[in-house]
This record gives C-alpha cells, sequence and structure tokens, in this order.
C-alpha cells in the first residue's frame, strides 16, 4: 500500500486506507491524505506504479 503520493510536485502523506479492491487488471485503493482529499489509486501488478484514477478535494465547513 501506498505510504505517500506526488500531487503537482507536493508530496502528500497516506492519513488513512479507507478501501482496496482488486479489478480485472489493476488493484485500487481508495484513501485519504493528509490533506483531507480523498484519492483512488490503481496499480497494475506486473508495473508496481501507482496511478491517480480520482482526485476529491476536502470540503470546507
Amino acid at each position: 500500500m501506498p505510504r505517500a503520493l506526488r500531487l503537482n510536485g507536493r508530496r502528500v502523506a497516506v492519513a488513512e486506507i479507507l478501501d482496496q479492491w482488486f479489478g480485472e487488471d489493476y488493484r485500487y485503493c481508495k484513501l485519504r491524505g493528509e490533506d483531507g482529499a480523498l484519492y483512488i489509486l490503481r496499480v497494475a501488478e506486473d508495473r508496481l506504479a501507482w496511478e491517480l484514477t480520482m482526485f476529491a478535494r476536502a470540503q470546507d465547513g
């Protein structure tokens, strides 16, 4: 599981893994970053490189 990711040149530590599941060709991970945003990442086991598939900013208030 990833411990941090890079987004627009900045490092975001993983605060919490919310879910993980397997698709046909990828393994997916839904997480909350230390910035409060939600991320869904995927990895193809043969490449071992995570890709960002969804990003949602933290809501104020």
